[in-house]
């Protein structure tokens, strides 16, 4: 794709930015799970209100390989996910991660996906995950975040509404590709195709994936990173 050649070489020394988030607006949410302490990830910074941290994939790296196999772990991992997936634009995230963790499925739900992603099967994955409140532009943040496989390997990325847009606007459709309408196969072509094209460009997967998120369909003009 000639066009998005062009967007990698436009955008290449650009780079995703840590994202910032508001621990008071999530305390009440989280405390009675007791997750609260979930809050202290990242780094405080002196931009925005009193008490914004600042969050990055990094972090959710970190995280990741820290709790390894435990179920409270894996679920402070999740809620991590959930607050770098909204930071501040995004006032239903707590509410929505409340849902979650009230949700009785949410240890095996995490751990079965967590095993699928791991194993390579991103279908799999995808039809296996169904808490309250959490669609696919926030599942498929946790994929990408517990796919810990060797980059040589098609690991998991996010499909969210933004990175759809660019998807649409560059004149490339899912269905179409996947032969199917069937979601979880949709996915699962989607990162295949996005690998191939990041090889390609001579980029990473993910980074690729950020720029379409950054532009949100935005693909003919300049946008400047945030």
């Amino acid at each position: 794709m000639e066009q998005l050649h062009q967007l990698v070489v436009r955008y290449g020394g650009c780079e995703q930015q840590p994202v910032r988030f508001r621990p008071e607006t999530w305390r009440l949410r989280l405390a009675p799970h007791r997750a609260e302490h979930v809050l202290d990830i990242g780094v405080s910074t002196s931009h925005g209100a009193k008490g914004d941290r600042l969050i990055d994939r990094g972090d959710l790296a970190r995280l990741r390989d820290r709790v390894g196999d435990d179920p409270d772990g894996l679920r402070d991992l999740f809620v991590a996910v959930m607050i770098w997936g909204s930071g501040t634009t995004n006032g239903r995230g707590p509410r929505y991660t409340e849902a979650a963790l009230s949700d009785p499925r949410m240890p095996t739900v995490l751990r079965t996906t967590r095993a699928a992603v791991r194993a390579g099967d991103l279908s799999g994955a995808y039809g296996k995950f169904r808490l309250r409140g959490v669609g696919r532009s926030f599942f498929t943040k946790w994929f990408a975040t517990v796919d810990d496989r060797d980059a040589a390997q098609e690991r998991a990325l996010i499909l969210d509404a933004r990175v759809f847009r660019s998807l649409n606007a560059l004149g490339w459709s899912s269905w179409e590709t996947a032969g199917t309408r069937h979601w979880p196969t949709r996915y699962a072509t989607y990162v295949t195709v996005m690998h191939g094209w990041a090889a390609s460009t001579g980029v990473g997967a993910d980074w690729l994936e950020w720029l379409l998120f950054h532009l949100d369909g935005h693909v003919d003009a300049r946008v400047d990173p945030a």
